[in-house]
């Protein structure tokens, strides 16, 4: 098992030697005001037996599997802007997101993804198997398959503390349940599991202040850097400086210096949007998602690149958008709305199926914004969704969380920029796949003015009785009735022009 961990400072945190200090057992770290990533690689071979009974659903799966990506983020996230800094820029929509590409499949091994992800995340995901429940990317030349389900909390620390960190070494006392996002990563190829956590704020005021141990294993390794970012030469570049060590084998912390290109990048603390939903909503919300001035300036890349500002909508499956209508080339609606286009839909799109027959999980939406050339003090985009119709309720309403979306300019190198190799880079979040190769990410902030970034939805539904019976179960009666009365008018009427016929019929005998 091969543990990194990473601190990242701000520039105007200062440091100084004592506040870490290296010996031949451990590395002590005290007061640091810092960002921390915990990257955890492990051979699924060494993952051990969950329940001590043989019992390895978590192996069986894995070793089913082509690929697994599992990104989970927390839905409030602390620190400024937002809680991101280079090169931790990416980020996803707050909840669980889940790709999946099978090794093999059989009648027996559909529900093991959705087993998978109980045992890890919550018993109660809802979930039936990969064919039902996932939907299926249309871009991608495997057979792929993507989750989402909103999940506040997680046992997931549990799991890996058991059965991956194998002891009481750095990976054990990470504090996984305070990490702002967890992913975990999986490929066939390589066959090992890497467990990555980000923590955009130290556990107490005062800073990090913790012991990291040499590990007890000597085929394990614990590598941790001391990192602070400086102005890069090229635009695509992050550059990177500071203390690198490996604990139980250096002596001493060594200086370091290097840059690399990277994917994500993350505009200046300005640059944020924030999302409400006018009120009342009624059964057909708008989501207002409001930039400011900062957020909709050109971002800083390389002369070579068209850059595009865009917003990732990931929407659970009892809101969702016509695809006809944001698909539409109508200028009069994309200026009302401050949109372009609609680039890439994907998942539950019927318009007319209530929330209880639609067995995928939601939908996603990639939406072009517009710019304007005159920066206003605020931009507001609005963006026209549907609410289905959800199972009744005591009090007429059932709340719906919507998250918040990803907003990000993409930058699409047009020359022959390469991305190279990145430490720290973050791939498959869902969105990035819709892009080329050579495509850079800025990214956008949600506002800190709110910690929550999921908006809360009082849809209106049918209201229950004592007892549990419909008001409106005199509307179903009355409405079953008037068919039926329906049809009997329909049979009425269609037996008097048959007897109306025959009856005429035999005049005409008669005449002849």
């Amino acid at each position: 098992m091969k543990t990194r961990i990473t601190y990242l400072q701000p520039p105007t945190s200062p440091f100084s030697a004592e506040q870490a200090t290296l010996s031949s057992s451990s590395l002590n770290i005290r007061d640091l005001d810092a960002v921390k990533e915990v990257r955890v690689t492990v051979n699924v071979a060494e993952i051990g037996a969950e329940d001590g009974d043989g019992d390895t659903l978590v192996n069986d799966v894995l070793n089913r599997s082509d690929e697994i990506r599992i990104r989970w983020a927390r839905e409030e996230e602390g620190g400024v802007a937002g809680g991101r800094v280079d090169p931790f820029g990416s980020r996803v929509s707050a909840g669980l997101h889940v790709g999946y590409t099978p090794l093999r499949t059989s009648p027996g091994d559909k529900e093991g993804i959705c087993n998978l992800l109980r045992r890890l995340f919550d018993k109660g995901i809802q979930c039936e198997n990969h064919s039902e429940s996932f939907t299926t990317s249309s871009r991608s030349s495997k057979p792929t398959y993507q989750f989402y389900t909103s999940l506040p909390e997680h046992t997931l620390s549990e799991y890996i503390t058991k059965n991956i960190c194998r002891g009481d070494g750095p990976c054990a006392t990470a504090g996984w349940e305070r990490a702002d996002s967890i992913d975990l990563d999986y490929d066939a190829v390589s066959g090992t599991l890497v467990v990555s956590g980000y923590w955009s704020q130290p556990d107490s005021a005062d800073g990090w202040t913790e012991e990291i141990r040499a590990p007890g294993n000597d085929r394990d390794r614990v590598e941790v850097g001391l990192l602070g970012t400086e102005k890069a030469v090229e635009a695509e570049e992050i550059k990177m400086g500071g203390l690198l060590g490996v604990v139980g084998v250096d002596e001493a912390l060594k200086p370091a210096l290097f840059s690399f290109p990277s994917r994500h990048h993350v505009l200046p603390s300005q640059a944020t949007f924030s999302v409400s939903f006018p009120q009342p909503t009624g059964m057909h919300p708008t989501m207002t998602i409001s930039l400011s001035p900062a957020a909709l300036e050109y971002p800083a890349a390389p002369e070579d690149t068209t850059c595009a500002l865009h917003a990732y909508l990931t929407l659970p499956s009892y809101i969702f958008g016509d695809k006809y209508q944001l698909s539409t080339t109508d200028p009069l609606f994309l200026d009302s709305h401050h949109l372009v286009a609609l680039r890439a839909v994907s998942g539950a799109t019927d318009l007319e199926a209530p929330d209880w027959f639609v067995s995928h999980w939601g939908s996603n939406w990639l939406l072009e914004l517009a710019t304007p050339t005159d920066l206003p003090e605020e931009r507001n985009v609005t963006v026209p969704l549907h609410l289905r119709y959800l199972r009744p309720s005591e009090t007429g309403y059932r709340a719906a969380g919507v998250p918040w979306p990803v907003v990000f300019w993409a930058c699409t190198a047009e020359g022959g920029t390469k991305m190279g190799v990145n430490p720290f880079d973050r791939v498959n979040l869902g969105w990035d796949g819709l892009f080329g190769p050579r495509t850079m990410f800025y990214q956008v902030h949600p506002s800190g003015e709110t910690s929550r970034h999921v908006e809360e939805l009082d849809v209106p539904v049918l209201r229950l009785n004592e007892g549990g019976f419909f008001r409106s179960k005199a509307v179903e009666l009355g409405t079953v009735a008037a068919l039926i009365l329906g049809l009997l008018w329909v049979l009425w009427k269609l037996g008097a022009v048959a007897r109306s016929g025959g009856q005429k019929h035999d005049k005409a005998k008669k005449s002849q």
